[in-house]
């Protein structure tokens, strides 16, 4: 066993909170428990020797109030150097911080109705819930209720604190709009079968290194019945999944050796003592690869109104503004979206409140920076190989400059520093892996491999790795140069996986469309 699995064996983790506080008096943390403080959301960030942590924030439902993010902005500036990060599982992230501050930064979280239980670990994390539960005319059912109710039933629950690896669910009434449930260990999709609401069921879903898209259960379960599901299913990964190497932990790895029939059979049998009914598939989503952006008309009235964040930063102050403009034209509450932008409800003035966000360098922007996202990278994260943030900002930057932010169909671009996909490089039109490549003088440069025409929304599938890597000094070029080729030469409404796959990969391979560029093979 790998030696996370023998502390989990020694100690119960989610006990770990006790050791976080004794910590916390002294200053000091024992080096051999550090990894343990995940199951409260607190990593030590890059460089490690520094003793410095950072923090990832469960927001239960996605939904909070404007004192709430207030609260939020504060805490960044006492305590995280400015830092605050939206991420791509709805939760806000700080840096900076320092383990005498944890207990205090818990207290001033819970005050204000948000968690770190789970947040990281070998646990169920962050449940991803609709941003537009209850707002968009397309959803089927409001799952709003349900996704608080899988947040405190699993959220920080000692049953699933000892699972072999991370564990992911999501749920949407909408799935026309979204298509989340395909990278996440369970998706709930609420569909309409012979007059009755309730759920599609998706397992086994997980990127990293080896990725595979989630699975059909093929059932068509009652909204009372999706918590007892979930609780069944990772209880069954719990005391099935493999924990030899963590490598081969996740669960779809079970799956893959099992198989979807197999694995529900186990599920009911072992875990509900009942069979669950049969049923088809959900609609699924042609562009549920991003969000949906804009301002759109909400149910009932008004409109709600997506803010892209660029790559999920923002600083207090602009957390704070937001905060005001939520209360002056929405109904005083946000969202945090899966694809690092946030959601404001209840707007009755869009073409106001749209001018105040402009003036803040967040307008409700329908182009390249509402779909491109981007992990941590080097600058906090240990094990990331490349930059993430500010280069994809400035090619964000690159792109707007040269009218190319704008083609004619969504287009996603997700970075990531390493192969484990924070950022879902392998389910982009364009996913960019980072890595390290020697040059010619056997200087080690930071580069990216290429996935092209992924997608969880009309491709459902992943992306194929192009051979060669695209230098990161050459990024923009290579991305821009993509995307005009896109606009020139894409027929009238045609995604760009289809595009891509009409016009055959070896075209988008770096040396074909870095002609004259040294590259180097993959």
């Amino acid at each position: 066993m790998s030696d996370i699995e023998r502390l989990k064996k020694e100690k119960p983790p989610f006990d770990i909170i006790d050791d976080i506080h004794v910590y916390a008096r002294e200053g000091v943390i024992d080096p051999e428990w550090l990894d343990m403080l995940k199951w409260y959301g607190v990593y030590p960030q890059k460089p490690q020797e520094d003793g410095f942590l950072m923090m990832r924030v469960k927001v239960p439902g996605a939904s909070y109030s404007s004192a709430t993010l207030r609260e939020i902005a504060s805490i960044s500036e006492d305590y995280a150097r400015g830092t605050l990060d939206v991420s791509d599982r709805q939760a806000f992230q700080f840096h900076w911080l320092t383990i005498r501050d944890i207990p205090t930064i818990f207290t001033r979280l819970e005050k204000v109705g948000l968690h770190t239980r789970g947040a990281c670990g070998d646990t169920v994390r962050a449940v991803i819930a609709s941003p537009l539960a209850g707002l968009d005319a397309a959803e089927v059912l409001d799952v709003t209720g349900l996704a608080h109710d899988l947040d405190r039933e699993l959220s920080g629950n000692p049953a699933f604190g000892d699972l072999p690896r991370k564990f992911k669910i999501s749920i949407t009434g909408s799935p026309e709009l979204e298509g989340i449930h395909l990278i996440n260990d369970i998706g709930f999709l609420a569909h309409e079968v012979n007059g009755k609401v309730g759920f599609d069921v998706w397992v086994g879903g997980g990127l990293g290194a080896v990725a595979f898209l989630a699975q059909r259960l093929g059932v068509f379960i009652a909204p009372e019945e999706v918590v007892e599901v979930a609780t069944a299913i990772a209880g069954a990964y719990r005391d099935h999944g493999y924990r030899v190497n963590r490598k081969k932990s996740r669960l779809k790895y079970l799956l893959k050796d099992l198989g979807t029939q197999k694995f529900r059979e186990l599920v009911e049998t072992e875990y509900l003592g009942r069979a669950m009914t049969s049923g088809p598939a959900a609609p699924v989503a042609r562009f549920g690869g991003n969000d949906v952006l804009g301002v759109r008309d909400q149910l009932g009235g008004g409109s709600y109104v997506v803010v892209a964040t660029t790559v999920g930063r923002i600083s207090p102050e602009k957390a704070r503004a937001l905060a005001d403009l939520a209360e002056k034209y929405g109904d005083g509450t946000l969202r945090n979206t899966p694809f690092q932008n946030m959601l404001i409800p209840g707007v009755q003035n869009p073409d106001a409140l749209s001018a105040e966000l402009a003036a803040l360098g967040l307008a409700p922007d329908i182009g390249m920076r509402g779909t491109t996202i981007a992990c941590t990278g080097t600058q906090f994260c240990r094990l990331a190989l490349t930059e993430t943030k500010a280069r994809t900002a400035d090619l964000i930057d690159h792109l707007e400059a040269g009218g190319l932010a704008l083609p004619q169909l969504p287009v996603t671009i997700n970075l990531t520093g390493c192969s484990n996909a924070c950022t879902r490089y392998q389910v982009a039109d364009l996913g960019f892996m980072g890595s390290l490549r020697k040059n010619a003088d056997g200087v080690e440069e930071e580069a990216y491999q290429v996935h092209l025409a992924g997608g969880i929304g009309h491709a459902q599938r992943l992306g194929n790795k192009l051979k060669g890597v695209v230098l990161a000094r050459d990024l923009s070029q290579y991305t821009a140069a993509v995307l005009a080729d896109y606009k020139a030469n894409a027929e009238q409404d045609e995604a760009f996986a289809t595009f891509a796959d009409r016009l055959g990969h070896e075209r988008f391979l770096p040396d074909a469309v870095l002609r004259g560029k040294e590259t180097v093979g993959a």
